[in-house]
């Protein structure tokens, strides 16, 4: 494994394990769940590896996990796609950066999503500035990445499933280690 790819799975070495923001997976039980949504629609390395590491800027500071309630927002897409600049491609750190932009989009286009949404990320859902206006439906509709990102985000929110049975992090390690070659080629 080259040092990016040890770098990224350190964090989940080191936070896998913490609480994922009020739901019943932890962070590592969650993003495998993603990577393994991603995979079995048969996505691409990039957006496998995308799933995989969507929400790693929740591993990246040192909030408490139910600090949402307490009115912050972490900023975890931000945080997390700066991150992961460093090491892979717009494929993989674009969907990254729009997947909260995505749950906002699909709250003000698709009458039904909201009613499906976990409490927990109804509470975030309000942090991160609601339904998006008219304006930015435009916006996010016009960037290259954003039906990514919409994939991405569907699954995200069906990736959390206390006890379910899903490949290991080593499994999806291969897809980030093929994009992370392909990106320093």
């Amino acid at each position: 494994m080259t040092s990016a790819v040890d770098s990224i799975l350190h964090l989940f070495e080191l936070h896998g394990d913490s609480e994922y923001g009020g739901e019943e997976v932890t962070q590592l039980e969650h993003a495998l769940q993603a990577a393994t949504l991603a995979e079995a629609a048969g996505s691409s390395p990039s957006l496998i590896t995308a799933a995989l590491l969507h929400d790693i800027g929740h591993l990246m500071h040192s909030l408490p996990h139910d600090s949402p309630d307490s009115g912050i927002d972490d900023l975890h897409e931000t945080s997390g796609h700066r991150f992961l600049q460093q090491y892979l491609p717009d494929s993989v750190t674009e969907p990254v950066r729009l997947h909260v932009a995505a749950k906002r989009y699909l709250c003000a286009v698709d009458p039904g999503y909201a009613a499906q949404l976990s409490p927990p990320s109804v509470t975030s859902l309000q942090l991160q500035g609601g339904p998006m206006s008219a304006d930015e439906i435009r916006d996010f509709e016009d960037n290259h990445w954003s039906q990514d990102a919409v994939r991405l985000r569907k699954w995200d929110d069906q990736a959390k499933i206390a006890g379910l049975a899903v490949p290991t992090l080593d499994h999806f390690s291969h897809a980030l280690q093929q994009v992370v070659s392909k990106e320093s080629s």
